[in-house]
């Protein structure tokens, strides 16, 4: 079983109105990451191809592409398995028949490992991308490491000289590896194009930390991560900015260079924000996908079985900040937006596996916070899913998802900052607006621009639709038992194409625009480009947006309906949704 972000004992969120989703026993696949990354680079009977940014999938041909140019799967980071939550979604896609009777996903068979190609649809050009690692016949089974002493991954904002010095000489002598060496840079880089998804980061990072480490002799060593989900690390951090640095990339977005405020609502366009607005913009973004995202369905994402639509649905870290931040980084000059922009490219900068490691920290962090649902899943069929990586001695590594989730049985937690979102709660633009006699919103709005049963719609313009709701005044217990959530069900768009849509819950009717730190700010949908094996096969997705703290801060937990408004901030009427409705999540 795994999650459309990387779990995989999750409860589909689109049954029937008013009916608690309890997760089944049988198995899961997920996609934390997957909805927008996933490809398959491997054969198999009808495989499901995802790519990323731009687009990038994988094609089945005869040509064997285990070569000198091939990529390795070498890094162990438990973040993979994270948006391996999302990124265990699209790693299922890397084995067997999905179609089979269910079983816990295996390792590829890295023999029938293709090539993946990258498609721009609005420029018709395509490339074809060699990132298969190279073939082994002996695989070991991953075991936990051994260590005295627990090492902290460091802010990369706050490193010290020493440590850079050492940082910069490791990743040196990666990238002075020949190509073919399973440990050079490009066979990590590769990882992420081969699994296509970022599945893996704790898995990923942990065998690239192990790797830098005996380069320069330091076992000790380990990864920083890019706090952006701070105020202080909220600008790309100044050890990746040196152009005569091994930590450059050079296809970053030249407009978002420090001091430039990094936009964790990046919808592709550029918002003009003072820096105080902006920061209060991201931690609102923060608290909102990290606080209110209660449940391991709601913050890893849908689940995924074998034979399921290949994408249910998104969590919570992976829909945003995960996204925004690789779009946001990307050069757009680049045909792609490569490199970060991209996800069969991603891994080439080295940026990217310190915004994995922070996507790591806030998993951890997820699951320290209250409520007694923040929990990882249970189901066997989740724990036992495997991958495929090269360890620091270029040996082959089977990893199960089960060795990955605990960072301290890995050898590494993070340096304890301060979390300033958990403060940073969204505030009504009109407080107390619900009466509780069942039509408060409704007799506020124009009648006139509220749709009722009148799907699907397309989303060329703002759409207000009125959405029923079947519970109401729960108590406290109600609630902590059963989330209400919002579906958008049969979300359908070009794999192609970028899409951002906003969805507010009663918002005002005026032209004042709602921000995500407004209460009536109830999530977003992003779809990064990607491909599929057949490009008329249309993305049919799902979004699942948790109501229950919202609908007490605007008051409204006794009215009888909502006003749900979709707001189109990119690819305005690319996208069409077939349904909307209130249902219940316990997990």
């Amino acid at each position: 079983m795994i999650h459309q972000q990387g779990t995989l004992t999750i409860g589909s969120t689109v049954n029937s109105p008013s009916t608690p989703i309890i997760i089944p026993s049988s198995p899961l696949q997920t996609s934390f990451i997957p909805k927008t990354s996933q490809l398959s680079i491997f054969k198999k009977k009808k495989p499901f191809n995802f790519a990323s940014k731009k687009l990038v999938s994988c094609k089945a041909s005869d040509r064997n592409q285990n070569n000198a140019d091939s990529s390795s799967l070498n890094r162990f980071d438990r973040r993979d398995i994270l948006l391996g939550l999302g990124g265990l979604y699209g790693a299922t896609n890397l084995v067997s028949d999905p179609f089979a009777s269910a079983a816990p996903i295996a390792a590829p068979d890295l023999s029938l490992c293709e090539n993946s190609t990258v498609t721009s649809s609005s420029s018709g050009t395509s490339i074809s991308v060699p990132c298969c690692p190279p073939k082994a016949t002996n695989i070991i089974d991953f075991k936990p490491p051994r260590f005295s002493n627990i090492r902290l991954r460091p802010a990369a904002h706050l490193v010290d000289a020493n440590y850079l010095e050492k940082f910069t000489k490791a990743m040196e002598l990666m990238k002075a590896l020949p190509d073919d060496d399973p440990r050079s840079f490009k066979q990590q880089a590769n990882v992420h194009c081969a699994y296509c998804n970022g599945a893996y980061d704790h898995v990923l990072s942990l065998f690239l930390r192990r790797i830098l480490g005996k380069l320069i002799g330091d076992p000790n060593f380990v990864m920083p991560f890019w706090n952006w989900d701070s105020p202080p690390g909220m600008v790309i951090p100044d050890i990746y900015v040196n152009p005569t640095s091994p930590l450059y990339d050079e296809k970053h977005n030249v407009d978002h260079q420090p001091p430039k405020m990094l936009d964790l609502d990046y919808a592709g366009t550029e918002e003009l924000l003072s820096k105080r607005d902006q920061i209060k913009s991201n931690l609102s973004v923060m608290y909102r996908q990290m606080v209110t995202y209660k449940t391991p369905s709601l913050f890893h994402g849908a689940a995924y079985r074998a034979g399921d639509n290949p994408s249910p649905g998104m969590g919570s870290v992976e829909n945003n900040p995960h996204t925004a931040v690789h779009r946001w980084v990307g050069d757009k000059r680049e045909p792609f937006s490569e490199d970060m922009g991209n996800f069969y490219s991603a891994g080439r900068d080295p940026l990217f596996y310190a915004h994995h490691c922070n996507v790591d920290r806030l998993w951890n962090i997820w699951k320290s916070l209250l409520g007694k649902k923040r929990t990882d899943f249970t189901d066997t069929d989740w724990l036992d899913s495997s991958f495929l990586f090269y360890d620091d001695n270029a040996n082959l590594v089977r990893v199960k998802v089960r060795d990955c989730l605990n960072s301290r049985t890995l050898g590494y937690d993070y340096q304890k900052l301060n979390i300033p979102w958990l403060k940073n709660k969204p505030t009504p633009r009109r407080p107390g607006r619900g009466s509780g006699s069942g039509s408060a919103m409704a007799a506020e709005t124009n009648t006139k621009t509220v749709i009722r049963n009148a799907f699907p719609i397309v989303l060329d313009k703002l759409v207000r639709i009125e959405v029923p709701r079947t519970k109401k005044s729960r108590t406290k217990v109600e609630k902590e038992n059963e989330e209400e959530v919002l579906v958008l069900q049969n979300i359908r768009v070009d794999r192609d194409v970028a899409v951002k849509f906003d969805v507010y819950i009663n918002d005002e009717d005026d032209e004042t625009p709602t921000e995500p730190e407004d209460s009536e700010f109830a999530g977003s949908f992003t779809n990064i480009p990607h491909n599929h094996h057949n490009p008329a096969v249309k993305l049919d997705t799902n979004l699942t947006l948790p109501l229950s703290d919202l609908l007490e801060d605007l008051d409204i937990e006794r009215d009888d309906n909502i006003v749900v408004t979709l707001v189109p901030k990119e690819g305005k009427g690319l996208v069409s949704i077939g349904n909307i409705k209130i249902d219940f999540v316990r997990d």
